[in-house]
């Protein structure tokens, strides 16, 4: 591969400011290896050189060093946002990549002896875990072994989870984890350097005598037909079937399995991962190689096959990137074409940098350390070429483009902004009312917790007055499904009495048109923690219907709260099998190094299988961007094992951090999976046979656990400190292991 892991550490920059003089204007980046980034006006913007506002000509040459600057700018991040250290460097003339270097050197050479040390601890939680102070270090977990404190056992209870687990941190051995990719193939696969297939722009296939064009001849009709080829892998397939999901919640784009159509796509396992542009109305061929079963890198593809181009092949793109052609491996210039607006189309929308189709900066470099594409607002120079979802932008043109009234799968959403709070009604017939409230200091709201004080709207119940068993009923506007699964997904906290109660309810068609019987379908009991607390509730709904929350008052002579609810979205899709919820994680990658290790309780899947994700906050893999944390999975022992089918093959593992933005529609969760299969250890033995054969005994839970398999490169830190992920410092993991048999050649009629 020629992408870098990492950027060189330049010593100085040199900012030249030229004359207006000058015959040609030149744009110069030096590095400290003596490479250079230089690009010349072309004659037609001589003129307009001469025409700007020129730099006042200093005494003399300025040297900036990054040395120097970085206890400055190291400081300045400390103690304020960093993007003011990004602005006065910016006004100083550094590159936004050399700014962020300098500002990791100085973290890097500065972080002292006390911050590595774990001198706090989470508490093991059910789900949960979070920051305590004052205990012994050796653990992340609830006590020196692991295990949740007495007073906390009741909270520990709870599905999915054995009574008596909590979540602990410890070092770990090389050989504990393995990579899924070991030689960097998922890093950006989309280049496809070195495959034979004719491809332009790294992963277009161009069909013999024909290209797809913004004509709409080559826009597909719903629900588009496939096919999953028999070589392809079996866990690219279930990433395929998950990018349909994503495609489903976000746009009206659907599909089904081939049944003799004409125009059809076909997934099959070949040189890299491409596609052609557009509905080729003969059948076309997607490409899905090493590297590519990856849900953003199915979805980028397959926006191809709908007819989008990459985002840097804009007629405009000039006024927002810098493409270095001098630094492009000769003879593969032609992947920066750029196209006239009739031949392709932005949907009149603006440049999107956060776009799943942009090229990252080293794309197709001949150095490794240098770029081949800069961006004209710093800021985004280590977003473009992003791995995560769709961004804002990438799911408005696809919807504008097939004129989508609304996605398939969102039956509804609510953050509760508004007054009218999304058609919600409140029961004539029940004891009191939940109140639309405004967030305020102590009682802020989810939906934007974090950035702005005193904004923001919640449902609140209070507790505190009334009689005890008091309740109110909150009811959403009726429903019509289409799929007979659903799933609510909500944040919520609870804190007033222990006895206070949380019930969720559906009412459904009554066979007459009547939407009337009431069933009940979870309880939640308050608790300790007083937090956000995201929830899931699966449904199997077939008709017509509402959904309701129910607040249910305990003592309120002992209440010193209430009941809240917020950002709720329904889905007509399945529910993540298991929801890790990990507090103060900001915290957590301030002190961590690089033997941190975070190990979650035990989980069992549907059928059985127990099992358990590895977080490493600071993992050994670092780019351009900074650091990552890497996220592993790997089988426990559980009180199944005896009737379980052993080893335990072509499960699908699929972890899911989560972007908390309020609209689900704008999330960019990121996600990776794996499938298990016959693969042995360096023993010999099976890697996912029962684990107390092939495991190794963890003293913290009394169970034997497998070596783990993942990925170092899960997640940056640059990603997770600018979106939504950290939203109260909370990471958020979802976690599936389910058996995808049923997609093997031998199994699929399709």
């Amino acid at each position: 591969m020629n992408n870098s892991h990492q950027e060189s550490s330049p010593d100085t920059q040199e900012a030249d400011f030229g004359s207006a003089a000058l015959s040609k204007q030149r744009k110069i980046i030096h590095f400290s290896s003596g490479e250079t980034l230089e690009e010349e006006d072309s004659e037609e913007e001589e003129e307009e050189s001469l025409n700007r506002a020129p730099f006042r000509e200093p005494a003399e040459k300025t040297k900036l060093s990054f040395r120097n600057v970085a206890i400055l700018f190291g400081r300045i991040s400390l103690l304020t946002c960093d993007f003011l250290g990004e602005r006065l460097a910016g006004a100083l003339g550094l590159d936004a990549a050399k700014y962020q270097y300098a500002i990791d050197q100085h973290h890097r050479e500065h972080k002292t002896t006390s911050s590595k040390a774990t001198d706090n601890l989470m508490d093991g939680q059910t789900e949960t875990i979070h920051l305590s102070h004052g205990l012994d270090g050796s653990h992340y977990g609830a006590t020196g072994d692991g295990r949740c404190p007495a007073d906390s056992q009741e909270s520990c209870d709870v599905k999915h989870m054995d009574k008596s687990e909590g979540c602990h941190n410890r070092a770990y051995q090389a050989d504990e984890v393995h990579e899924v990719y070991e030689n960097g193939e998922d890093e950006n696969p989309i280049l496809n350097q070195g495959s034979d297939a004719n491809l332009f722009e790294g992963d277009i296939l161009i069909p013999e005598g024909r290209n797809a064009m913004a004509d709409k001849k080559y826009r597909w009709k719903f629900p588009i037909p496939y096919i999953l080829g028999d070589d392809l892998d079996l866990n690219a397939k279930g990433c395929v079937h998950q990018a349909f999901e994503m495609y489903r919640l976000k746009s009206c784009v659907d599909f089904k399995p081939y049944e003799g159509e004409k125009t059809f796509i076909k997934f099959e396992k070949r040189g890299g991962c491409f596609s052609s542009v557009g509905d080729q109305q003969v059948g076309q061929i997607l490409s899905l190689g090493s590297g590519c079963d990856h849900k953003a890198v199915i979805e980028h593809e397959l926006l191809h096959a709908l007819g989008f181009y990459h985002e840097q092949s804009r007629t405009d793109r000039d006024d927002y990137v810098d493409i270095w052609l001098n630094q492009v491996t000769p003879g593969l210039e032609h992947n920066f074409n750029k196209y006239n607006d009739d031949y392709i189309t932005d949907q009149n929308t603006a440049y999107d940098y956060e776009s799943v189709m942009h090229y990252r900066p080293f794309s197709f470099n001949k150095n490794a350390s240098i770029p081949t594409i800069t961006t004209k607002i710093p800021e985004f120079y280590n977003i473009i070429g992003q791995y995560l979802d769709f961004s804002k932008m990438d799911t408005l043109r696809l919807n504008r483009m097939y004129n989508c009234s609304g996605p398939l799968t969102l039956l509804d959403q609510c953050a509760f902004e508004y007054t009218n709070i999304c058609g919600m009604i409140q029961a004539s017939s029940d004891d009191a009312d939940w109140v639309h409230t405004k967030s305020s200091e102590g009682e802020e709201d989810h939906t934007l917790l974090g950035t702005c004080r005193d904004a923001g709207y919640f449902m609140h119940f209070s507790t505190m007055t009334g009689k005890p068993l008091e309740s109110a009923l909150l009811e959403s506007r009726t429903l019509y499904p289409k799929r007979k699964i659903q799933c609510l997904q909500f944040f919520y906290k609870m804190t007033g009495s222990s006895k206070d109660k949380l019930v969720i309810w559906v009412k459904l068609d009554d066979g007459t048109g009547t939407v009337r019987k009431m069933k009940k379908i979870h309880t939640f009991n308050a608790d300790s923690d007083h937090t956000w607390k995201i929830s899931h509730v699966p449904m199997e709904v077939g008709v017509k219907f509402r959904y309701a929350f129910q607040a249910v008052g305990g003592d309120p002579s002992t209440s010193t709260g209430g009941i809240y609810i917020d950002d709720i979205s329904l889905t007509e899709t399945r529910c993540p099998n298991t929801v890790w919820r990990i507090q103060n994680f900001s915290k957590i990658m301030e002190t961590a190094d690089n033997n941190t290790v975070i190990d979650s309780p035990r989980f069992y899947s549907p059928e059985g299988y127990a099992y358990g994700v590895r977080i490493i906050p600071l993992s050994s893999y670092t780019d351009y961007t900074g650091n990552y944390t890497g996220l592993y999975f790997y089988l426990v022992s559980g009180v199944n094992d005896v009737v379980m089918q052993w080893p335990a093959v072509n499960r699908q593992a699929t972890l899911v951090v989560m972007d908390q933005d309020p609209d689900i529609k704008l999330r960019m969760s990121t996600a990776r999976s794996l499938t298990t299969d016959m693969r042995m250890t360096s023993d010999g033995k099976l890697f996912w046979d029962n684990p107390s054969k092939v495991g190794t005994l963890d003293t913290s839970c009394d169970c034997y656990k497998s070596e783990s398999w993942g990925w170092r490169n899960f997640i940056k830190h640059f990603d997770l400190r600018r979106r939504n992920y950290l939203k109260n410092d909370d990471l958020i993991i979802f976690i599936d292991f389910e058996d995808i048999t049923s997609l093997s050649p031998n199994r699929s009629p399709h």
